[in-house]
């Protein structure tokens, strides 16, 4: 786990000061060591850089920028099956200098080029630049968990694992991009391939792009996850699914503990981080580290479920609880680490947990990815409830129930009002009614819709583009639709990019072992009533987990990082909010109209709690506008 950043300028205005500057500004990605590389030839300058957290192969030989022959590399990531292929390079004749799989990364492009990515299992975002034909070739992992930016005007290309690096470059511009704005109110993040700034963007996953001459060629995609929907549904019994479901995923999960650094896990005592541990610490004689986090005065406290499932495994279990306080002074450095906007509130308690792991590990793998793959998430059984209930109602009908809906207010709602996260479903729910598609019925996951995006930022955003491409998906049915989306989309734009800042503040290489491309490829194909059967979510991964903890002591509900949101923006925060929402700041800035901000801020004051994440949307755009210091 590194972090990369460099330049090819064809004016020929940057120099080595430059590049040492957008390499230090990631020391917190890679704290073991630095390397740069500077070449100018008639037609550009190129410079590559690197900071290195060391987990495999520890000795300087596998420092980098890493050089073969006229190839040179910079590389974020890990590939799990190096060794593998190291052995298929062998066999072609090439000879390896080091232990690390940097060296068959550039091995492997020497042999097969682009499509050496086709055999990678693993996380990874790298640029391999080429001497001889001067050129530079870049790739992302197939699902995105290791983040690529990169920028080009005015003869100017440049490249880094995080936005802050481009700070340091003089020539890079921060003009502010309204329709990524835009996008961000709809999200709560930017999805790829989009970026805040102008001329910025993200290298979407599973592509990859050349930048011959200095100008960036289009980037091309060598994997989709539509490509394993579209394939033809596989006819299992449940034991059988169970059985090979198992194998593979313990193949993948073992993968993931290829180090030569100590390896932890975040243990929450759910389905998910349950089936990683369980699976690892099976056959296997020393305990692994596992880690919980519990903030108890804002109803965070997940550790007595993980603290019995650790017992009854067997691994040796850290938990670090903090107060309220430690996790609100964290919403300053959102801003800081995560570059744009970026608003999901669990990136407090994931800061709080990596922060806890780096003390004992260099290594935690994170069981991200399993709502993605099993079927998971609440909304998958909203969307099936709707089109069973509402989706066959005449649209005037489900209009009338909105509009209801828009009268009556959350906290108005007897026995729900109290409920976890109530306010913010009452809102979606609303949008659910008045949708007219499956299209429509991603205002599941968009926050402000485009009517009052139009209120908002006083502009029209009827042709706003959106963060999904869901065309590519075959005769899928809704469930397969959403979940298709949510894993192109909010999987690496969300919770990797989530789980990347945050364990990268800590200098902490975080692991998704869901993430292997065969596990997907297989869940893909297999038929709905195996992940969600009977209002039973996850009903596969369910079966296979009580395979080591029994059903009575896993049937709980799911809490998740949650936050207490709109207890804290009209508490604690509230300074906050005034202070970076009053009128002469909305004004100041230019973005939002202060005449509905200020009707949205009166309204939530006032008691419509479901206003909570939009206020909290606006004010870390606020925050992270102010420490941007445009």
């Amino acid at each position: 786990m590194c972090g990369i950043s460099g330049f090819v300028d064809s004016r020929k205005q940057s120099d080595g000061k430059i590049l040492d500057r957008m390499t230090d500004r990631l020391v917190h990605r890679g704290p073991d060591g630095r390397g740069t590389y500077l070449r100018e030839t008639d037609s550009a300058q190129t410079g590559l850089g690197h900071r290195r957290l060391a987990v495999i192969d520890l000795t300087d030989a596998a420092a980098q920028p890493m050089r073969r022959d006229q190839l040179l590399i910079c590389y974020n990531g890990e590939v799990y099956n190096f060794r593998e292929i190291r052995r298929e390079l062998e066999q072609l004749g090439f000879v390896f200098h080091t232990d690390s799989d940097t060296e068959v990364i550039l091995c492997a492009y020497q042999a097969w080029k682009e499509k050496c990515l086709q055999h990678f299992r693993g996380m990874f975002a790298f640029v391999i630049y080429d001497e001889q034909l001067d050129e530079l070739f870049c790739a992302r992992d197939r699902t995105g968990v290791k983040p690529f930016f990169w920028y080009y005007s005015d003869g100017l290309f440049l490249f880094a694992s995080e936005l802050k690096s481009f700070g340091e470059h003089p020539n890079f511009k921060k003009d502010i991009d309204t329709d990524a704005l835009a996008l961000y109110l709809r999200y709560g993040n930017i999805p790829a391939p989009y970026c805040i700034y102008r001329d910025t963007h993200k290298l979407p996953p599973a592509h990859y792009f050349y930048v011959r001459k200095g100008i960036p060629e289009g980037a091309v995609s060598y994997w989709s996850v539509y490509d394993a929907y579209n394939r033809p549904k596989l006819q299992l019994s449940d034991e059988e699914a169970k059985h090979e479901t198992k194998r593979i995923l313990k193949e993948a999960f073992e993968y993931r503990m290829v180090s030569d650094v100590p390896v932890g896990v975040f243990l929450s005592g759910g389905y998910d981080s349950t089936c990683v541990t369980a699976m690892l610490q099976e056959n296997r004689s020393e305990p692994l580290k596992t880690y919980t986090i519990a903030v108890p005065d804002i109803g965070l406290n997940e550790a007595p479920f993980a603290r019995e499932t650790a017992a009854r495994l067997g691994t040796d279990h850290h938990e670090f609880t903090c107060s309220s306080r430690e996790a609100i002074d964290l919403v300053p450095e959102i801003p800081v680490y995560y570059d744009e906007p970026f608003a999901d509130s669990s990136a407090i308690p994931t800061m709080l947990v990596s922060e806890m792991a780096s003390r004992d590990v260099t290594v935690a793998l994170s069981a991200d990815g399993g709502d993605e793959l099993f079927a998971g998430y609440n909304r998958y059984e909203w969307l099936l409830k709707y089109e069973r209930t509402f989706g066959k109602l005449p649209a005037f009908m489900r209009r009338g129930m909105a509009g209801l809906m828009e009268r009556i207010p959350a906290e108005k709602i007897p026995g729900l009002s109290k409920k976890y996260n109530f306010a913010q479903r009452y809102e979606k729910i609303k949008g659910v009614l008045q949708s007219t598609g499956q299209t429509e019925m991603q205002s599941l996951m968009e926050l402000f819709s485009g009517r009052q995006l139009e209120r908002l930022l006083k502009r029209d955003f009827h042709r706003l583009p959106t963060a999904y491409d869901a065309e590519k998906l075959k005769n899928g049915s809704l469930l397969e639709y959403k979940m298709a989306i949510d894993y192109e989309t909010y999987l690496p734009d969300d919770i990797l990019t989530k789980t990347d800042r945050a364990s990268m503040r800590a200098s902490l290489e975080s692991r998704e072992p869901f993430l292997d491309h065969t596990i997907i490829e297989w869940t893909a194909q297999l038929p709905d009533s195996l992940k969600y059967r009977q209002g039973i979510k996850k009903f596969l991964l369910r079966e296979i987990v009580h395979d080591y903890i029994p059903k009575e002591v896993m049937n709980r509900p799911k809490t998740g990082f949650a936050i207490p949101l709109e207890n804290w923006l009209q508490g604690e925060l509230k300074e906050l909010v005034e202070e970076y929402l009053s009128e002469e700041r909305i004004r100041r800035d230019g973005f939002f109209d202060p005449d509905e901000t200020e009707r949205l801020k009166t309204a939530f004051f006032r008691g419509k709690k479901e206003y909570g994440t939009r206020i909290w949307y606006l004010l870390v755009f606020s925050l992270w506008y102010e420490n941007q210091k445009i």
